[in-house]
């Protein structure tokens, strides 16, 4: 019987080991695994290569990783907004490594991993300093800049509702990432609000089918706001 329900948070990031490069859902707070993070630095991984849409707010979620000293270079689109000051201070510190990638290409680099391709060309930062050093071609008569995918060891999402056999669905724009950074990750863990029976879920609503899922912990919505008071 397939069942890849987990009973904690830490078991659900267990094996999670140092080095290990961390897809993390999310843009801003929308979609973001809080739980799961907070689960992460209880379980002590360090030095890792976490792959996120900005690099945290405030001083919870991804910026209480950061905070933690567990991170060793982050890939991102937005590193600074107004309360990223702990990402700030690392950088400026020269604490933390910096990938910076545009949103679009962020997307598309993480979508070829999902799709095993060898590596796509975009025209985002075609003549600025993010293609220095990067292979370059013209294709009917429009320059183009090589960019290799992206993928990881582990992806954190976070899901309205899961089965047991790991097919997910999204609440609107919490949906964002998790969906292409789970098809690009060796093991996906999913935090949802609530693990229904198999054949609850409408498969037509159905974004992540459970063969991209590899671990579902149930975290009610309840619990979750109880965290965040």
């Amino acid at each position: 019987m397939i069942d890849k329900t987990v009973s904690s948070l830490e078991a659900a990031v267990a094996g999670i080991s140092d080095g290990a490069t961390v897809m993390i859902g999310g843009f801003g707070s929308a979609g973001q695994p809080a739980e799961l993070i907070d689960a992460l630095i209880a379980q002590g991984a360090r030095e890792l290569t976490i792959v996120n849409n900005n690099a945290g707010n405030g001083e919870i979620g991804l910026a209480a990783l950061l905070k933690a000293r567990r991170v060793r270079k982050i890939i991102c689109s937005f590193p600074r907004q107004a309360d990223s000051q702990v990402f700030d201070a690392l950088f400026r510190a020269g604490e933390i490594e910096l990938e910076l990638v545009p949103q679009g290409n962020l997307a598309l680099r993480i979508q070829a991993a999902g799709a095993g391709l060898g590596a796509v060309f975009t025209p985002t930062g075609y003549g600025t300093r993010l293609a220095e050093g990067k292979e370059t071609r013209v294709i009917d008569g429009k320059p183009y800049v090589l960019e290799y995918p992206i993928k990881a060891e582990f992806a954190l999402i976070k899901a309205h509702r899961g089965d047991r056999w790991g097919n997910l669905i999204y609440r609107k724009a919490a949906r964002n990432f998790g969906p292409i950074m789970a098809m690009a990750a060796t093991t996906t863990i999913a935090q949802v609000s609530e693990i229904v029976p198999l054949g609850e879920l409408d498969p037509e609503t159905i974004v992540t089918p459970g063969i991209f899922t590899q671990r579902v912990v149930a975290v009610p919505q309840a619990n979750a706001r109880a965290r965040a008071a």
